[in-house]
């Protein structure tokens, strides 16, 4: 599954689940959840199926706002976007848009790398968080110190 610009990963949990995980991920970042929207939900309504599909639009305006103030068409792919969603084997996927693709789709004017760079390890972390290892960080065994 290769789409360019777009990173996919997949998840251990369902959908509704890794849903929950990702919005509880977003949040735990101090980032803010501008709203989900369930495809399939609307699908549904349509007397239409689709598997499931949720999408998840949340962001930081520190971090999005001064690459809108450098080139405006990046506020087409801003604020961020998770796309929660199962393929036709069952399989549960994390999917988003590479911040680096954004800025060579909108030719982000050179020195704004770390930002993106800051915003793609950011989404990783998100996204490999809510797919793949618990939420809270198990803590390591305390060490007896006095032997």
């Amino acid at each position: 599954m290769t789409t360019d610009g777009l990173v996919n990963i997949r998840s251990l949990y369902g959908p509704r689940e890794t849903m929950n995980r990702l919005t509880t991920e977003v949040e735990a970042r101090g980032m803010t959840v501008y709203a989900r929207i369930d495809h399939a939900a609307f699908a549904a309504e349509a007397g239409m199926p689709l598997r499931p599909s949720d999408l998840l639009i949340f962001g930081n305006p520190r971090a999005g706002m001064p690459l809108m103030e450098s080139v405006p068409t990046v506020a087409i792919d801003l604020p961020l976007k998770a796309l929660v969603w199962q393929d036709i084997a069952g399989n549960t996927w994390v999917s988003y848009n590479d911040p680096a693709w954004i800025a060579r789709r909108h030719t982000i004017e050179p020195g704004r790398e770390g930002t993106t760079a800051a915003m793609s390890a950011m989404l990783d972390a998100i996204a490999t968080g809510a797919a793949s290892r618990p939420l809270t960080p198990e803590l390591p065994s305390p060490i007896d110190l006095r032997h």
